[in-house]
C-alpha cells in the first residue's frame, strides 16, 4: 500500500548490509522528483527494504513512499504529481526498526516554523533513552525507527531558523548518521561527528544563463554521476550545510575526530564512488594485492565472489601472477523480492544467485576471494558448489578481517551468537567451510590498502572497540 503524505508550511544475513542510502537535490526548473529517482537508483545497493521522495515547492511538501526497490515503489504517474524546485530521497534497509510501511523514509514532521522531511542514514547508539524521553514528554511514535527520533528531536528543538532546530536536536543524539533534510526553502546536509557514514556534495555544470544550476547530495559519488553533476566535495565529519538556488552554506563547523566505517571500502560503496578522495575500486584492487602477499598459495588461477570482491580477486591475480578467471556467475535480477521461492528452490540456497561454471573449474586449484564471512553458510555453500563443479583445491580468501563483533552504528551485522568468526579459530571455520585453507586480510593490512586517506576509521567489527558506547 502506497503512503502519500502532505504538510503545508504555517532477515538471516550472509553479508554486512547497510542501512540507508540518502539523496537530495536543489534545482528550479528542473524535474527533481525525477532526478532523484534516478539518484535513488544508483543507490539501491545500500537499502533493497522501501524507498520515498518528498519534494518541495516553496510552500508544500509532497512525499511518496512505499515498501520495495525504487522500481516497484515508483510509476511515471507518481513521479508527475512530485513537482517542485528540491526534492529528498531515502533508500532503506532496516537496522533500527522493522520492515514496515511507518518505518519508511522520508520521515514528514510539522513545525512551528512549518514542515520539513528527513531521511537518514546511520544509526543512533541512544534510540532507546531518547524515545523514553521523548515518550513521557508525550509524544507519541508512529514506527520504531531512530529516524523518527531524530526528526522528532528536530521538531520539538528550540529556535527561530531551521539551523538552530537542526544543531540543537543533534546534540543530542549519540551514533552516527549522514541526514538530508528538506523545508520550504532549502535543503540540509549533516554528519555525525564522527563522520561514520558518507556524504558529497556536488552541483551540475553552470550554464551561461545561470552560475548555479543546482546542487546535489548523495551518500555516494556515484549518484552524481548518475545524473549528470559533478563532485564538488565530500561533506566533513560534524559538517552541515544549507543549500538554497542561490548556493551552500556552512552553519555546524567540521569536527575535529573522524571514524568512518571502514566496510564502506570493502563491501558496501559502489567500485565507482570516491571516499575521503579514494576511488572504492582502486582500495579493493590493493586489498588483493596485499591479500595474495599475506597469504599467497600455489594454484592454477583466481576468482572472484561476485560483484563486491570482483576488483580484489584481480588484484590479487595481479600480485600473486596468475590468471583470473570468472568461475562464478551471478544472476544480476534474483536480489531481494517479496515474492519467495518455493520450498525445492529454497533447498538450492547460493544456487539461485550464484551458478558455477565446471568446463572451467574442473580438476583445478583455485583461489577464491570474497570480502567476508559473516556465519558461514553462504561461504560454505560456495565451496561446496565448486566441488561439485570440479574444482581439486578451494582457497578462501577474504578481504577483511574476521567479523567478530556486531555493529550498532548502522550496519546489520550479526549477533555475537550468529558471527562465526566470535565462536570458531580460522583453523575452524576452513573445516567448517570445507576449503583446502582460509586466509584472512589483517586489519594493518586492510588500512594500508585504503591509504592514503585523510581519516581516521571504525573498525569495532573486528576489534570490539568502537568510538561511541552504546546506552
Amino acid at each position: 500500500m502506497s503512503s502519500v503524505e502532505r504538510m503545508t508550511t504555517g532477515h538471516t544475513l550472509s553479508k554486512p548490509t547497510e542501512s540507508c542510502g540518502v539523496f537530495g537535490i536543489v534545482a528550479p526548473g528542473e524535474d527533481v522528483a525525477r532526478l532523484t529517482y534516478f539518484g535513488l537508483y544508483s543507490l539501491q545497493h545500500r537499502g533493497q527494504e522501501g524507498a520515498g521522495i518528498a519534494v518541495a515547492d516553496g510552500q508544500e511538501l509532497t512525499c511518496h513512499k512505499r515498501m520495495g526497490l525504487v522500481s516497484q515503489v515508483f510509476t511515471e504517474e507518481d513521479l508527475k504529481k512530485l513537482t517542485g524546485h528540491s526534492a529528498i530521497g531515502h533508500n532503506r534497509y532496516a537496522t533500527s526498526g522493522s520492515s514496515r510501511i511507518r518505518n519508511a523514509q522520508p520521515t514528514l514532521l510539522e513545525t512551528k516554523l512549518g514542515p520539513f522531511a528527513l531521511s537518514h542514514n546511520g544509526n543512533l547508539a541512544n534510540t532507546l533513552t531518547l524515545q523514553g524521553q521523548l515518550r513521557r514528554r508525550g509524544y507519541a511514535f508512529e514506527g520504531d525507527s531512530d529516524s523518527e527520533v531524530t526528526a522528532k528531536l528536530i521538531a520539538e528543538a528550540p529556535g527561530e531558523t531551521w539551523e538552530d532546530k537542526i544543531e540543537q536536536g543533534l546534540s543530542q543524539v549519540n551514533g552516527s548518521y549522514s541526514l538530508v533534510i528538506l523545508t520550504p526553502e532549502k535543503i540540509y546536509g549533516v554528519r555525525d561527528p564522527l563522520g561514520v557514514r558518507p556524504l558529497v556534495l556536488g552541483r551540475f555544470p553552470p550554464s551561461p544563463a545561470d552560475r548555479n544550476h543546482g546542487y546535489v547530495l548523495a551518500s555516494e559519488s556515484c549518484a552524481l554521476d548518475t545524473i549528470g553533476a559533478e563532485m564538488v566535495r565530500e561533506l566533513l565529519p560534524g559538517e552541515g550545510i544549507a543549500i538554497n538556488p542561490s548556493g551552500v552554506e556552512t552553519f555546524l563547523p567540521p569536527s575535529e575526530h573522524s571514524a568512518f566505517c571502514i566496510f564502506e571500502y570493502i563491501y558496501f560503496a559502489r567500485p565507482d564512488s570516491i571516499l575521503n578522495g579514494k576511488l572504492v575500486y582502486e582500495a579493493r584492487m590493493e586489498m588483493g594485492r596485499r591479500l595474495a602477499r599475506e597469504h599467497p598459495v600455489d594454484v592454477d588461477f583466481v576468482i572472484g565472489v561476485p560483484d563486491s570482491a570482483t576488483a580484489a580477486a584481480i588484484g590479487y591475480a595481479e600480485e600473486a601472477h596468475l590468471p583470473f578467471f570468472e568461475g562464478l556467475i551471478k544472476s544480476r535480477y534474483i536480489g531481494r523480492t517479496f515474492i519467495q521461492p518455493e520450498q525445492r528452490l529454497r533447498k538450492l540456497g547460493v544456487k539461485l544467485k550464484f551458478n558455477a561454471l565446471p568446463q572451467l573449474l574442473r580438476d583445478k586449484r583455485i583461489v577464491v576471494v570474497d570480502d567476508s564471512i559473516v556465519r558461514g553458510n553462504t561461504t560454505r555453500e560456495i565451496t561446496h558448489m565448486l566441488r561439485e563443479a570440479g574444482a581439486r583445491e578451494i582457497h578462501i580468501r577474504i578481504t577483511s578481517p574476521p567479523l567478530r563483533h556486531p555493529c550498532f552504528l548502522g550496519v546489520d551485522i550479526a549477533t555475537y551468537e550468529e558471527l562465526i568468526a566470535h565462536r570458531l579459530t580460522v583453523a575452524q571455520i576452513c573445516r567448517h567451510l570445507g576449503a583446502d585453507s582460509l586466509g584472512y586480510l589483517s586489519l594493518e593490512g586492510l588500512k594500508s590498502s585504503i591509504e592514503p586517506v585523510n581519516c581516521d576509521f571504525c573498525t569495532g567489527c573486528f576489534t570490539g572497540e568502537y568510538p561511541v558506547e552504546a546506552s
